[in-house]
């Protein structure tokens, strides 16, 4: 658990301090044709991992498989860099300018809520309000590791924004 628990914290504090790199004006510029802004990524991020938060706090029910099945095929979906995925709409973030300091506090929310489920709950448990497509139910564990990977593959994403804003 200490490995997840390093592992969680040390993504979801890359994503603050990356994000964090963006000068104001910079959060809601488009870096390249076809790119969210940094501005629309960390909103995209907060959907999905604060929806992640409530599926790790609902309901719950015993867990009839390994509780980290399908860990490493999520690493491998997401941290696969040459695969493009659609954001579902339900977490696909607005066209609009977004406040800097006011996504970084929800980032940091998101960041306490899943270090302290991934301290405080029993992992092995299989989450069941919410079917992950292509997935099935998550038990808490997969979860927690679908928040690491995916937000890992966004920080990766964040890094070229920045990239492609600050050519230097």
């Amino acid at each position: 658990m200490e490995k997840l628990i390093k592992e969680t914290e040390e993504t979801l504090l890359a994503l603050e301090n990356v994000f964090s790199k963006f000068d104001g004006h910079l959060v809601n510029k488009v870096p390249f044709e076809g790119s969210w802004t940094a501005g629309q990524l960390a909103e995209h991020l907060i959907l999905s991992n604060g929806g992640f938060l409530q599926v790790i706090n609902g309901r719950v029910t015993e867990t009839d498989k390994p509780a980290d099945l399908m860990v490493s095929q999520i690493k491998n979906d997401f941290l696969n860099f040459n695969v493009k995925y659609n954001s579902p709409k339900e977490i696909y973030p607005e066209n609009k300018a977004y406040n800097q300091p006011e996504l970084l506090e929800n980032l940091k929310q998101i960041r306490t809520g899943i270090s302290n489920a991934a301290t405080g709950l029993d992992l092995t448990k299989t989450c069941v309000s919410y079917e992950l497509p292509g997935y099935g139910f998550l038990t808490r564990l997969e979860a927690i590791y679908f928040v690491i990977y995916h937000t890992q593959r966004h920080v990766h994403q964040l890094k070229n924004i920045y990239s492609g804003l600050n050519p230097n």
